[in-house]
């Protein structure tokens, strides 16, 4: 038997034959974006997934942990009622969700069983992050999955129950508020696109000095089965940017430059500390 608690820099384990002090993991949070993961149809894109699934697999340094923030449940559920685009009344999105998440879960059980990894889900209201004691229960347990080799912590919003006043937003947001609730070194937004663009400019901007400045370049639209864009993303940067955790964004099409991304180069858009 054992049980959590808080104690400086590291994580504290109780067991029978006393505490052992671990050293917090280096934590790697991963937002996958609805836009990666399901086709233009709404439905869930199993080789896109699959492709994912086997550049987290195949990070190189296993003395970090990765969580990963998946969207997804609802454009997988779509399909299912019998719907063309993204729905906008609330019970038709959450019976979305409750449909589409088990689905998701389902694919993303079967990909890691083969790299013998387990997934572990949580699903997250604005309560659970906003209320001190459920803050540090949804801690407390985070911290023990990522302590656990062999485990993919896979969060998502609790879209089935979740009303306006417990909506935490969108994904973005609440990626970035794990990753500063573990203190994670890294959040990684991924979407469907390389990074952030320059009003008519096709090259990406590789480093940002200020995310106020950027603000401008975020774009309007939004893909029909996704609740954010690039305005909630640089939102979620400049939260977790100020909380301490440097942010990427990143095309989840691409995760073949996952591994680079984390090492601190690669294609993308980085948001240093202190920037």
């Amino acid at each position: 038997m054992f049980c959590l608690g808080r104690e400086g820099p590291s994580l504290r384990i109780q067991t029978n034959g006393g505490i052992l002090k671990m050293p917090k993991q280096d934590i790697i949070v991963i937002k996958i974006g609805t836009g990666v993961l399901t086709r233009e149809d709404g439905t869930l894109d199993g080789a896109s997934l699959a492709r994912l699934v086997n550049a987290v697999a195949d990070l190189p340094d296993h003395s970090q942990r990765v969580v990963l923030v998946s969207s997804g449940a609802v454009g997988a559920g779509i399909p299912a009622l019998g719907l063309k685009e993204y729905p906008d009344d609330v019970p038709t999105r959450q019976a979305a969700a409750a449909v589409g998440q088990t689905r998701l879960m389902h694919a993303y059980e079967n990909l890691f069983r083969s790299f013998d990894v387990s997934v572990a889900q949580l699903l997250l209201t604005a309560a659970d992050l906003e209320i001190e004691d459920h803050r540090w229960r949804v801690c407390d347990l985070l911290e023990r999955l990522v302590a656990e080799p062999g485990i993919v912590p896979v969060i998502n919003e609790n879209d089935s129950v979740a009303v306006e006043e417990l909506s935490v937003g969108d994904n973005d947001m609440l990626s970035a508020r794990v990753a500063a609730l573990l203190g994670a070194r890294l959040l990684v937004l991924l979407t469907s696109v390389d990074g952030l663009f320059p009003p008519d400019s096709s090259a990406i901007v590789r480093e940002v000095c200020s995310v106020e400045e950027v603000m401008s370049y975020a774009e309007k639209e939004k893909g029909r089965f996704a609740i954010g864009g690039m305005s909630s993303k640089l939102k979620a940067v400049k939260f977790a940017v100020e909380e301490g955790v440097e942010t990427v964004i990143a095309n989840g099409r691409r995760p073949d430059r996952l591994t680079e991304i984390v090492a601190g180069d690669g294609v993308a858009t980085r948001f240093r500390v202190g920037a």
